[in-house]
């Protein structure tokens, strides 16, 4: 029943925000809807409600909003797949915004109270009951440790949301299995590994242990550094539902007029945005993926030195080895406009299928960048840059991975930031440096020594058995050769055994149809003398056997 009143309840703001001009109707029509469905979809009132004036993107953002948090934040999710969504739905849905009013704090004090096992002032001081910020999934609240007075704050997963997630999870499965059978943009924007991906996410977000383990990583490594500060967890008072965690102060980093009256340096502040980003990507291979405005805030105890300050690190991406280092690769190719390198680059990471034609494809991206390279490089969004060439690159079937989405999405996130900070941000400027560095220090002899370095213990462990693994490889290799010659004298029986096979079977079927020829020719006769005396069955029978039994040898 719940169900079905939710069903009914999407189905109203669908109609209300018309969500069926997303459609195109006349496909719908025909496609392969469920009866029900298409009985519905026929008496439904869109007919007869007026054209919207209202851009459609906005529409589907206001219909999100109104759905409720699980849908929020499955819009949030779908506007960073700026490959596959046309613009004004990109930069619609990515306004959307997850505040829901707060739950009573009773409900807080008692989670916490259970989850900490003993009584809430024990543990606490104090706590307050007017919440610091409330979203879907949970709030948070302001409190002073009683062991040492420190000031922290407590996030408290939202009581009941996993039931509620849970059934709107189904229903976007539904709901997207559905549509990818009815639409062609559907299906070319993969939404249900959209929502596969974005089951994933919520469920971390849902175990606060996980983004405790996030927070500490990230604060690890930055310990000490001057580009970005992470609050300390309190493991001791931590569960799934409850996260303890340093109180920081600092500048909301989209408020920059508070950010200039502290005579903050909004250049290098911007800068070291940048230097942060690709810091997480390349040396840790460990980045924060929503960094929106309002988790990231500014310390401007030194305005001349300002350090990033940096919460909610529930959504965390990493790349494979082989995808940093192409990565890395690709970038400093583009720098250097070297697109042939750029082209095959793709094709020696599987990005795009093999068989691709190198050519054609370094003309596309040519294309595509020489434009983009004309204008001054301060004016060159590095985020949109790599967005178009995404969106170019799927007309090669390119498939854009999820750790890649997440980090367009992360670089436009701090391009934009970068760019509200300080105009003139050259964020190729900062990043060429960066990644020429990172490149040297990973192939040459300096990264040579290093790995030698790093795998002294193991190298120095096996050297005295060198001659013995020296003299046992000869001997292997010797082994895999008389193998593989074993092998090729097989595979030589085998095919002379099928080939005769196949000669014997052909001679066969040849005997057995001049057996059938014959036969026919020598019975015609009496066959036709027993039809004629009006007592054919056993002559027929006996032909029809005889033929049967031919053509059964001439079949085998």
């Amino acid at each position: 029943m719940k169900a079905l009143i939710r069903v009914r309840r999407i189905a109203r703001i669908v109609f209300k925000y018309r969500l069926d001009d997303l459609l195109d109707v006349g496909a719908v029509a025909t496609a392969q809807l469920p009866p029900l469905i298409r009985v519905l979809w026929f008496f439904a009132p869109h007919r007869w409600l007026p054209k919207p004036t209202t851009p459609r993107a906005q529409r589907l953002r206001q219909a999100l909003e109104e759905l409720g948090p699980v849908f929020i934040k499955f819009g949030q999710i779908l506007s960073t797949r700026r490959d596959l969504l046309p613009s004004d739905f990109a930069e619609e849905l990515a306004l959307l915004q997850d505040r829901v009013p707060p739950f009573p704090s009773d409900q807080a004090r008692a989670i916490l109270a259970e989850d900490l096992g003993q009584p809430i002032e024990a543990v606490f001081e104090s706590l307050d009951d007017v919440p610091l910020a409330s979203a879907s999934v949970a709030q948070v609240h302001g409190a002073r440790l009683k062991a040492d007075g420190a000031a922290v704050v407590v996030k408290v997963i939202r009581p009941g949301i996993r039931a509620v997630i849970d059934a709107d999870l189904t229903l976007l499965e539904s709901i997207a299995a559905m549509l990818e059978r009815v639409s062609q943009d559907a299906r070319r924007l993969h939404l249900g590994a959209i929502v596969d991906d974005y089951k994933q996410t919520i469920g971390n977000e849902l175990n606060l242990l996980h983004e405790a383990a996030n927070t500490t990583k990230l604060r690890r490594n930055f310990a000490e550094s001057p580009l970005l500060y992470v609050p300390r967890v309190y493991w001791d008072h931590s569960s799934e539902r409850v996260l303890v965690l340093e109180r920081i102060h600092g500048i909301p980093i989209a408020n920059v007029s508070a950010l200039k009256a502290a005579r903050t340096n909004m250049k290098l502040l911007a800068d070291r945005g940048v230097e942060t980003f690709f810091r997480q990507v390349f040396v840790d291979n460990f980045f924060h993926a929503d960094m929106h405005p309002g988790n990231i805030f500014v310390d401007v105890t030194e305005p001349e030195s300002p350090r990033y300050i940096a919460v909610d690190c529930a959504i965390i991406g990493s790349l494979t080895a082989d995808d940093q280092n192409y990565l890395a690769r690709n970038l400093v190719a583009f720098f250097n406009r070297d697109y042939k390198q750029v082209a095959r680059l793709h094709l020696e990471s599987g990005w795009v299928p093999e068989g691709t034609r190198v050519d054609e494809f370094e003309a596309v991206i040519r294309e595509v960048c020489e434009p983009i390279f004309e204008k001054p490089l301060k004016d060159i969004s590095f985020g949109h840059f790599l967005v178009t060439l995404f969106r170019t690159a799927r007309r090669f079937n390119m498939e854009v991975q999820p750790q890649l989405v997440l980090l367009q999405k992360t670089l436009l996130n701090i391009e934009g930031l970068g760019r509200q900070l300080y105009p003139d941000l050259d964020l190729w400027h900062t990043a060429k440096p960066f990644m020429e560095e990172w490149m040297q220090e990973r192939v040459g002899p300096t990264a040579l020594l290093r790995e030698f370095g790093n795998h002294a213990p193991e190298i120095m462990e096996q050297l005295p058995r060198l001659p013995e693994l020296i003299a046992g490889a000869g001997f292997a290799l010797k082994r895999l050769d008389r193998i593989a010659a074993e092998q090729r004298h097989l595979n030589g029986r085998l095919d002379d055994l099928i080939d005769a096979q196949a000669s014997r079977s052909r001679w066969r079927r040849a005997a057995g149809l001049l057996l059938v020829i014959t036969g026919v020719a020598l019975l015609w006769q009496p066959v036709s003398a027993a039809i004629a005396s009006h007592e054919p069955l056993p002559v027929t029978l006996g032909v029809l056997a005889a033929v049967l039994g031919s053509l059964l040898i001439a079949r085998a």
